[in-house]
């Protein structure tokens, strides 16, 4: 069994547990349900450098403990003071360290989209992001039919909430619809964990001409940004490499 698989067979089991402690309407009377949420691809449009989803993780089953006790709360308030254009924020606790507090805790504090990143396999999971605060969520391909893709994108564009669709190959590119606003190509393989910004070259030409196109994973360099931003990816989700230094998230505005 891979990983993926092991996170994915754990999520669905972690789903019905919380149903059972909270349930729908719980989560439709939370204080953010009714809040207008945040174009992300509004501003993503609107800039004419590349656009970084900066993103807040603990750790990860790849590298393990990135910053175990890092706060969200003040990692969220630098990347957004260092020119983020969004905030991404895992709520996976076992495998990532996350929990939906921290986008609770986040969510006043900043004026910037937030991207719930989870592994969804339940329409219930969109309405949790929505109750937590998140602007926008992450559909994971590999994990997903293509009517599962369709059903819980039309879901969150009924919610407001926009979607990021993740692929790692050109297998994956049928299962974008109409409710999908941004389309991401992770160059981490979720099978091996391995990464190259090969993956975003090679799948550009194969994506939707006027979808927005997002470069996920493995990416530490400004060259790498310049490489992609050029090729036609106008946002960048950065994770790792900025939970040590945001050094490369102020440089980017040079660009």
């Amino acid at each position: 069994m891979s990983i993926l698989d092991e996170i994915i067979l754990h999520k669905k089991k972690e789903v019905v547990i919380t149903k059972e402690k909270t349930s729908i309407k719980d989560l439709e009377l939370s204080q953010h349900f009714k809040r207008s949420c945040i174009s992300v691809s509004e501003r993503i449009f609107q800039k004419n450098y590349p656009s970084i989803i900066a993103e807040f993780k603990r750790k990860s089953p790849s590298k393990k403990d990135i910053n175990i006790t890092a706060n969200a709360l003040g990692t969220c308030l630098n990347y957004q003071d260092a020119g983020a254009t969004a905030i991404s924020i895992l709520t996976d606790e076992k495998y990532f360290g996350g929990r939906n507090t921290d986008i609770i805790n986040v969510r006043d504090q900043i004026h910037i989209p937030i991207l719930r990143k989870e592994f969804i396999v339940d329409e219930y999971q969109l309405i949790e992001a929505k109750s937590i605060g998140a602007d926008f969520i992450l559909l994971v391909a590999e994990c997903l039919s293509k009517d599962a893709c369709k059903s819980l994108a039309t879901l969150a564009k009924n919610l407001g909430l926009e979607v990021l669709l993740e692929m790692h190959n050109v297998n994956q590119i049928d299962k974008i619809n109409d409710n999908i606003q941004l389309v991401g190509i992770n160059n981490r393989n979720l099978e091996t964990f391995e990464t190259t910004i090969e993956t975003s070259l090679e799948l550009i030409d194969h994506l939707p001409k006027d979808i927005i196109k997002i470069s996920e994973s493995g990416i530490s360099t400004l060259n790498e940004i310049k490489i992609l931003y050029n090729f036609g990816y106008k946002g960048f989700l950065i994770g790792e490499s900025l939970m040590k230094d945001d050094t490369l998230l102020r440089k980017v505005i040079t660009l």
